[in-house]
């Protein structure tokens, strides 16, 4: 089986009080002398208390189109992703040279050379390292990516591979755009960045983190319009459809229980779940569809309220908090997950 050797996460430089982000929202999205409260409202009601953005702050009233918006994205996401992967390197106890896949997700900007690409240069990577830079999975794409990069290791077990996500959300809020998507989107998102190390079975007799069993991917039919972009000549203007959380609870419930199920577990088996914090409504709509205990989410309502929603590496920080704070018992079983556009999910099954 792969098995997790580190994972380290990163976060944009500028940290602001949720309440500093809002004043900055309504100078750059908000038409001059117009009314606020809704978005004073939107804002409060994310439950989030800070983040971390890209820029400081009154750069953002600076941005001239898609651009300047995307030359930021390639500064910042190289800068990063490149402290991301060193600190999991470090923490694995292995070098830039010992990588034969890296894996890039990202869906806030776009490079070519793909942000991979550099990084493989600029860590003094080995020339023959292999890479898939993912885009288009959004908030999906850290669970996503951690289950790729476990196939890959099941037909390369000598492998050693790094997944690295990194999400700079703040450089996709559209200026002068009023809208509730818009809104709300400036109320959640947040920008950071996570990399994980993962080693297939030949190499992962030492390492003493989880080891990941299965995964699965569900792709819901009619629900594309639910989220995403539309790409515009402003950039990415966001699609946030208010049915997210019936979305879930429609669907959600079955697919984890026909996922365990088949590894003759049941819900109540699982010591710890690893969940995407996609937004309060959307926590709740998991919460009630799984049926969870109290406090089976607390460490993901945190990290929604520390930093916010950081898209791909949301789910990834959610995972190295658990590892550092829950200890769950050796050998039980986990669950990792997450949604994003698609609609879809994907599923986990770790063993600790």
């Amino acid at each position: 089986m792969t098995r997790i050797a580190a994972v380290h996460g990163a976060l944009a430089p500028h940290h602001h009080a949720q309440n500093e982000i809002t004043d900055m929202v309504a100078r750059t999205c908000l038409p001059e002398g117009a009314d606020r409260r809704v978005l004073d409202r939107l804002h409060r009601s994310a439950k989030v208390r800070s983040r971390h953005m890209t820029l400081p702050l009154e750069k953002y009233t600076e941005l001239d189109g898609f651009g300047a918006a995307n030359d930021a994205f390639i500064a910042g996401a190289t800068a990063l992703g490149a402290k991301a992967v060193r600190g999991a390197l470090h923490s694995a106890g292995l070098s830039a040279t010992d990588v034969d896949l890296l894996l890039f997700t990202s869906v806030t900007g776009i490079a070519t050379p793909s942000i991979d690409a550099r990084l493989a240069v600029r860590l003094a990577m080995r020339p023959d390292v292999k890479r898939l830079p993912l885009f288009g999975l959004g908030c999906v794409g850290g669970a996503a990516g951690l289950a790729r990069v476990h196939d890959y290791l099941l037909g390369r077990p000598d492998h050693v591979a790094v997944m690295l996500s990194v999400e700079l959300c703040s450089l996709t809020f559209q200026r002068a755009d009023a809208s509730a998507a818009n809104l709300v989107a400036t109320a959640l998102f947040g920008d950071g960045a996570a990399a994980v190390v993962a080693c297939g079975a030949a190499r992962s007799e030492a390492l003493l983190g989880p080891t990941i069993v299965d995964s699965r991917s569900r792709l819901y039919p009619d629900t594309e319009h639910v989220m995403g972009w539309n790409i515009r000549d402003t950039g990415f203007q966001v699609v946030l459809d208010p049915a997210v959380p019936d979305v879930v609870r429609r669907h959600l419930a079955d697919d984890v229980q026909g996922f365990l199920g088949d590894h003759g577990l049941k819900p109540k088996d699982v010591t710890a779940w690893v969940c995407h914090p996609g937004g309060p409504k959307v926590l709740q709509a998991v919460a009630e569809s799984l049926e969870l205990p109290d406090g089976a989410l607390d460490i993901t309502w945190r990290h929604l309220a520390d930093v916010g929603n950081l898209s791909s590496s949301s789910v990834l920080h959610v995972l190295r908090d658990t590892l550092a704070e829950r200890r769950p018992p050796p050998g039980s079983p986990g669950l990792l997950l997450a949604m994003g556009p698609g609609f879809c999910c994907e599923l986990v099954l770790l063993r600790w």
